[in-house]
């Protein structure tokens, strides 16, 4: 592999990792405002974010990035080609997103509920101050799954002639003929990329579970083991291994 080989699948991470940022801040917006308006007490809400939710799971990224990228210029907008994928990628992984969201909030206990209203909290502060602290950690490894699809769907670009990592992989193929190594390559390279991110959202799931008094174990992680029962001492023999 020749140094230009590898300046050329850095530029392509670089563009990918744009791409993957620009469409998770879409997503999360997105997720967020449907995913509270799912849980709204106005029926005509519900109903919209519900049929928000249903066509955006339902149909294809590609196709619609196709659509942004090909078809809407003949309304008269033109999107550059990250845009469209940017747009694609962040309605429909925000559709998905809206649904942990929903989830998390109404998983909330009813009595954290009641008792902020007992506080005369107005709904806004039972949200902020209330649900959405205890919602949050909840929605964490979900979000961390959904952000690992997103950078995998990146990928989806390339077809648009995007620079990102799988179309400078296609160069590099057609100019070398070297499939295995260079494909071999990319998936490193991916993997390398979520790895991180998987990093980071778990230092987040702390720090959210933290600061509601629900800190996770330092022990805890990709490469722990919890010890069996009869190993974890007679404390734990008695209580069955629950804290």
């Amino acid at each position: 592999m020749t140094g230009a080989l590898w300046e050329l699948f850095f530029e392509g991470l670089w563009i990918t990792v744009q791409l993957m940022v620009y469409s998770a801040a879409l997503a999360a917006a997105v997720a967020f405002g449907i995913g509270l308006a799912r849980t709204s007490r106005f029926r005509t809400v519900r109903f919209l974010s519900g049929v928000y939710v249903e066509f955006f799971r339902g149909t294809s990224a590609l196709v619609l990035m196709f659509w942004l990228f090909f078809a809407l210029p003949l309304l008269g907008w033109q999107l550059v080609g990250i845009w469209a994928g940017t747009l694609a990628l962040g309605l429909s992984y925000g559709a998905y997103g809206s649904e942990v969201v929903r989830g998390a909030l109404q998983a909330v206990a009813p009595a954290q509920r009641e008792a902020a209203i007992a506080l005369s909290f107005t709904p806004g502060q039972r949200l902020r101050k209330v649900i959405l602290p205890q919602a949050v950690p909840e929605m964490m490894p979900p979000f961390n799954n959904l952000l690992i699809e997103l950078l995998k769907g990146t990928a989806l670009a390339s077809l648009l002639s995007i620079g990102e990592l799988t179309f400078q992989a296609k160069l590099a193929r057609l100019s070398t003929g070297q499939s295995a190594e260079i494909y071999g390559i990319i998936l490193v390279l991916y993997f390398a990329v979520a790895f991180v991110m998987t990093r980071i959202m778990r230092v987040l799931e702390r720090r959210a579970k933290a600061s509601v008094g629900r800190a996770v174990p330092k022990g805890e992680g990709w490469f722990s083991r919890k010890l069996p029962v009869e190993k974890q001492g007679p404390e734990a023999l008695a209580t069955g291994g629950k804290p």
